[in-house]
């Protein structure tokens, strides 16, 4: 008896248990890295033929609209020809910048200004070639990014080494302190020089395209149509750009999750 006993409460012990639902732990969300979802536009860039093809295609019409330029150009002309160029991903390269960022996501901190300072970006297809053709028509060059002006030294001295010309300190013209856009700097080109051509991954590289919406930035691309592969020549850039920053606002403090967000409530679906 006691052993039938003894054996019936062991049974009653366990049965509240078993009555129990087991409820798993709950998953931990990793942080959402959006360095990720680059992960194809930074491959696209750097392993794409077409990439390396639109780089051709838009310094080859570059050379094409020189030639047209200078043949028409009056000798007697008080203002020199002059064409200007961004810099990055324009000229120079810094996807390898941009793979380490989707390779290392938001881990070890690496900034621009690191990369910069390194002047290890090599030079973009047919950019130098086309710097150098021009060079030797007599047409004066300037480079106008907005890399900030402490970086111009490292900036030079990666310009000289990919064997762009005319790389001295009145013809790189970098961001000022509390300077907005480019046409500033733009402006300052024009004083001396006809601004015959304009190269750039960017509408900011062109006169009228700054702090628009995503659709002010469509409508002004359609008004000025005509002056695209005639005086503006664009070249891909699917990894970053003002592109993106219109999708936010321009805010880039928004959250991660905010931006994620933004990215998928802008894409277009049947």
């Amino acid at each position: 008896m006691k052993k039938l006993t003894g054996l019936f409460m062991v049974v009653v012990l366990l049965l509240p248990l078993r009555s129990i639902p087991v409820r798993a732990e709950p998953a931990i969300r990793p942080a959402m890295n959006l360095y990720e979802q680059n992960t194809m536009s930074v491959l696209w860039y750097q392993k794409s033929a077409e990439a390396k093809a639109l780089y051709y295609q838009g310094y080859y019409i570059g050379k094409m609209r020189l030639d047209e330029i200078l043949s028409k150009w009056p000798k007697n002309k008080d203002l020199k020809p002059a064409i200007v160029l961004d810099i990055d991903e324009t000229i120079l390269d810094n996807s390898p910048h941009l793979a380490w960022f989707v390779l290392n996501g938001q881990g070890k901190p690496f900034t621009w200004r690191e990369w910069f300072s390194r002047g290890a970006a090599s030079a973009l297809p047919g950019a130098v070639e086309f710097l150098q053709y021009a060079d030797s028509k007599g047409v004066a060059i300037y480079y106008i990014s907005n890399r900030k002006e402490a970086q111009k030294e490292a900036t030079m001295k990666n310009l000289q080494s990919v064997g762009a010309p005319q790389v001295g300190a009145d013809h790189v013209l970098l961001k000022q302190p509390g300077e907005k856009g480019k046409e500033t700097r733009r402006m300052k080109v024009a004083k001396t020089h006809e601004i015959v051509l304009l190269f750039g991954d960017n509408l900011g590289d062109f006169s009228g395209f700054d702090q628009l919406s995503v659709s002010g930035r469509l409508q002004a691309v359609d008004n000025s149509k005509e002056e695209f592969g005639k005086k503006l020549i664009v070249f891909p850039n699917p990894m970053y750009g003002d592109w993106e920053g219109a999708i936010y606002n321009y805010n880039y403090r928004k959250s991660v999750e905010e931006k994620a967000k933004l990215r998928k409530q802008y894409l277009e679906k049947d």
